[in-house]
């Protein structure tokens, strides 16, 4: 009987040639067989592709031609390009970690003054120096199948590690900076434990120059104990030539407090994972998110909220607005497990199409094992309301600008629920701008 051996494609085996030349040099000799086995896994599959569900309308095969080469320790050249990273956050007060191509840059990170309970290291470190913690959750915060999760467990290189204590409240948030400075490709790993009833704020911004076609696939994992409260905003500001896959997994203990917002308006194609379960009673997770795409851009939000526990509430709330030829992807999520009575979820995604060419995929599932639950979905996707845009104009204001004023509310509603007064402000920013750039 004849072998049947799957057809690499030059990306795929750029990848398997990278990891071959790599793989004993990247940190930590205790993870080698994980990398190896993440690895093996995703030879298994390839790039995922337009016939693999969760991906279906992200072909990953088709938009990722090439393997870019696996990016170095940044230079002085690259520190100096990342130095001013971030900006996008203005003068708002917060800590900041500065991961550039990939690597923690400790002398372009805040660690001075480190708050009671707050420690930081560079994962690279945590690895070749593996403590109890970070060995048990690497990796292992939320299984999956996912072949860009795969990539990353096998590629990760370095990330931050943030440990915040019980009971601690970490009032400035903490900045997680990721900058991309030349056409490579990096695969950053970063792990946040906060301990029982600890609060803090995370904030990533994800960037890189126009013109550089790099390749980013970062990683999150969070756990968050019993009663602990995390606001987590992601701001993906990437490059107008970037592909970048970007995934959250959190694991949520019992009676916690989650909030997580996505803002989306950069690079060419844009992955934004977010895998959410729910492992203790009593929790309450507000998911949201917001899309803005023109050109060509490609944004794929992909969402798995899995209620593991009963008797918790999940809000999800997307809302996108897409221009010329953009295309925006939601694939949302919402299993309930047998036992996990009481649960209370609801998903919704909006999206306003402002040009006849523009494209909005809305595929919002329920899994349902148990039989005392409130869940529901569901999508839209329309051009503006032509009565309200007449209403504006006859009150003398122009057409652009009654646009505009009917985009930023639609945006806000979603950005609203963002707690963080000054991160709210600096979103309706970026908005403003993105509206002013439209030709």
């Amino acid at each position: 009987m004849a072998e049947i051996r799957q057809i690499k494609t030059a990306a795929e085996q750029g990848l398997a040639d990278a990891f071959a030349g790599a793989k004993a040099k990247l940190p930590g000799a205790s993870v080698l067989g994980m990398r190896e086995a993440a690895f093996e896994a995703f030879e298994a599959s390839g790039l995922p592709h337009r016939r693999v569900e969760e991906w279906k309308y992200t072909d990953l095969r088709t938009m990722m031609r090439e393997a870019k080469p696996l990016a170095g320790v940044p230079d002085a050249a690259a520190k100096a390009k990342a130095k001013n990273a971030g900006a996008a956050l203005g003068l708002l007060d917060r800590r900041r970690i500065a991961i550039v191509d990939g690597t923690f840059v400790p002398e372009l990170s805040d660690l001075a003054g480190l708050e009671k309970g707050l420690t930081i290291r560079s994962l690279a470190d945590a690895l070749g120096k593996p403590d109890g913690e970070t060995v048990q959750h690497v990796g292992r915060v939320f299984p999956s199948e996912d072949a860009a999760l795969a990539l990353n467990i096998a590629f990760m290189n370095d990330g931050a590690v943030i440990h915040i204590a019980d009971g601690a409240v970490i009032e400035r948030p903490i900045h997680l900076v990721f900058v991309a400075t030349g056409a490579t490709s990096s695969y950053a790993r970063s792990l946040v434990v906060v301990g029982q009833k600890a609060k803090v704020t995370l904030i990533e911004t994800h960037e890189g120059a126009d013109g550089a076609d790099y390749q980013a696939n970062n990683a999150l994992e969070l756990i968050a104990g019993d009663g602990a409260a995390v606001e987590h905003i992601k701001m993906m500001l990437d490059g107008d030539k970037a592909l970048h896959i970007s995934t959250l997994m959190a694991a949520l203990g019992k009676n916690v407090t989650f909030n997580d917002f996505s803002f989306a308006s950069g690079s060419a194609v844009t992955r934004n994972q977010l895998f959410v379960r729910f492992d203790g009673e009593g929790t309450n997770a507000d998911i949201r998110g917001a899309t803005l795409a023109k050109g060509k851009q490609h944004i794929d939000n992909t969402l798995v909220a899995d209620h593991a526990k009963g008797h918790c509430t999940g809000r999800e709330f997307f809302r996108s607005v897409l221009d010329d030829d953009g295309r925006m992807v939601f694939q949302g999520k919402i299993i309930v497990r047998p036992h996990s009575q009481k649960t209370d979820s609801k998903m919704m995604s909006n999206a306003l199409l402002l040009s006849e060419s523009a494209e909005a995929d809305n595929k919002p599932e329920l899994e349902i094992f148990a039989d005392d639950v409130v869940c529901g979905h569901g999508a839209t996707a329309g051009a503006l309301d032509e009565d309200l845009l007449f209403y504006l104009k006859a009150r003398g204001i122009p057409q652009k600008e009654a646009e505009a004023l009917m985009i930023q509310a639609f945006i806000g509603e979603a950005v609203e629920g963002v707690a963080h007064e000054g991160i709210r402000e600096v979103l309706m920013k970026r908005t403003v701008e993105w509206l002013a750039a439209r030709a």
